[in-house]
């Protein structure tokens, strides 16, 4: 068998669950997996209509798939996404933690409440899908690759991020510590740390939360290093491989994908005026 051969058939087979898919980078995701010969998909978001018809879509092209609607906010919402999973395929050979929470706050605003929800999306939710998902992983003694979608905000970020910079720098260690502890069941925990990404999402966040007008993102990929940001299909391409076999015994990896280098250039120092709000 070819390389080619082989990565197209990476995911023969498997089962995934993909949370945060119903668009964006997870959607991509889960396309890219019924190319590679998924055997079956499990979608979880909060869009019914879309998900529903991205499910049906990916079924019909002979990958069976199933959309579970639901919030990652509330505590007992993972273990039933992966209840209906076990119920539905017997198996799950990968997951993917995609969705998040995205709001922004300062040090000088986020509330409570503000907080705890970044933390019940952004770690509590990921964490607890993990421990679902090992369990079934462990009981069909099934080699299991998990991704977690960290961010370089995760080194520190900036003034209005900050709720969501402690959120992602704690899948940091999140993840470590789950590689660490699920290596023996031949479970492997990976965190990838995309920069500024061109997606639904990012549009929306930037029109909600900076007053962003349209022609935002041309003017900021122009400022760009690469001259572009983050797309989604090349980061699924990068989630895929740690999904798949073809990654190996990596595990407990932080991968930044972005076009900075954390540590190099000048220091970084918040401008006058730029505390936020």
């Amino acid at each position: 068998m070819s390389n080619n051969e082989s990565v197209s058939s990476s995911m023969r087979g498997k089962v995934l669950l993909l949370s945060g898919a119903s668009r964006g980078v997870g959607e991509c995701v889960a396309r890219l997996a019924v190319e590679r010969g998924a055997a079956g998909l499990a979608l979880v978001g909060r869009d019914t209509k879309t998900g529903d018809k991205l499910a049906s879509e990916l079924t019909s092209l002979g990958t069976k798939t199933i959309f579970i609607t639901g919030d990652l906010a509330e505590a007992d919402e993972p273990k039933r996404f992966v209840k209906i999973v076990d119920e539905t395929f017997g198996v799950v050979h990968g997951l993917l933690n995609s969705a998040a929470e995205t709001s922004r706050g300062s040090v000088w605003n986020t509330t409570p409440e503000m907080f705890d929800t970044m933390m019940a999306v952004n770690v509590r939710a990921p964490f607890m899908l993990i421990q679902e998902c090992a369990k079934i992983m462990k009981r069909e003694g099934v080699a299991g690759s998990i991704v977690n979608i960290g961010s370089v905000t995760g080194y520190g970020g900036d003034v209005n991020l900050t709720h969501y910079a402690i959120s992602k720098g704690a899948l940091h260690t999140l993840t470590r510590n789950c590689a660490y502890s699920l290596m023996r069941d031949r479970v492997r925990v990976n965190l990838l740390n995309p920069g500024w990404m061109d997606t639904p999402t990012e549009d929306a966040t930037q029109r909600k939360w900076h007053n962003a007008q349209d022609g935002w993102l041309e003017k900021a990929e122009r400022d760009q290093p690469m001259g572009r940001l983050i797309k989604p299909d090349e980061l699924a391409r990068s989630i895929m491989f740690l999904l798949s076999d073809e990654s190996g015994l990596m595990t407990g990896a932080v991968i930044d994908f972005d076009q900075s280098v954390v540590g190099a250039g000048s220091p970084s120092k918040p401008k006058v005026g730029e505390v936020w709000p």
